[in-house]
């Protein structure tokens, strides 16, 4: 790989955003249901600051372990950290209650990395465990690593040049996924699955914009009216388990 096509982080260090995106994965996994304690794995955990809040959650007993290419944490203690350099998880099987992987898949590589990266997944998971999968979803209006409107929705060899074109860097390091091709990478790892996208746009508003007119909005329509809009919410939410 030639260095222009180095893969960057992406981390968003900004702590406060990560407190609320760790408040939404404990409601949508229903983590105050699960017996205690609770072993967790975190997979690029960027600034630290979601594992930080659930190894001192007030509440619940996590026990939590931290991985990632890149070390950008701003919070180093009350978990537990590993450097790795691909796809493959350095544990052994059935380790862990929970997994999350939060906007993580789109950077691990092409497909292949993309199914490995699943299968890792469902291997380092208990029988009884339950995972977070969020990624960008590549028909978002404006891609959110580089804001450019457009870019995920391009065939994969123009969107390096529509970045060098806007100046917005020399090489396109991501995989957005659409959900049907998810559903089938999921598949393929052998990963049972819900889509929670309704879900998970309802308790983003609950816990970041409470008395907006969008959230009100959102609490009137029920989850019929919401579901052709799935294939379009710029978030891909699902909640997965062996």
């Amino acid at each position: 790989m030639q260095a222009t096509e180095t893969r960057q982080p992406h981390a968003t260090l900004e702590l406060q955003s990560r407190k609320s995106k760790a408040q939404k994965i404990e409601q949508l996994l229903e983590l105050s249901n699960l017996r205690q304690p609770i072993s967790m794995l975190e997979i690029g955990c960027g600034s630290g600051g979601i594992a930080h809040y659930f190894a001192t959650h007030p509440s619940l007993k996590i026990q939590v372990t931290a991985i990632d290419t890149h070390d950008n944490r701003q919070i180093y203690d009350s978990y537990k950290y590993y450097s790795v350099k691909d796809a493959e998880l350095p544990f052994n099987n059935d380790s862990f209650d929970v997994v999350i992987t939060n906007h993580v898949i789109e950077h691990v590589g092409q497909r292949n990395a993309q199914i490995q990266h699943l299968k890792e997944i469902r291997r380092v998971l208990k029988p009884s465990g339950v995972g977070y999968l969020a990624v960008p979803n590549r028909w978002m209006v404006t891609e959110p690593h580089y804001r450019l409107k457009f870019l995920s929705w391009l065939p994969r060899y123009w969107r390096t040049p529509y970045l060098r074109l806007m100046r917005k860097g020399d090489f396109y390091d991501c995989e957005p996924l659409e959900l049907n091709e998810l559903e089938k990478m999921l598949r393929t790892a052998k990963l049972n699955y819900r889509n929670i996208c309704i879900e998970g746009l309802r308790t983003t508003f609950d816990l970041e914009k409470p008395n907006t007119l969008s959230s009100r909005i959102l609490r009137l329509l029920p989850d019929n009216a919401l579901s052709p809009l799935i294939p379009l919410i710029p978030t891909l939410i699902y909640r997965i388990q062996r």
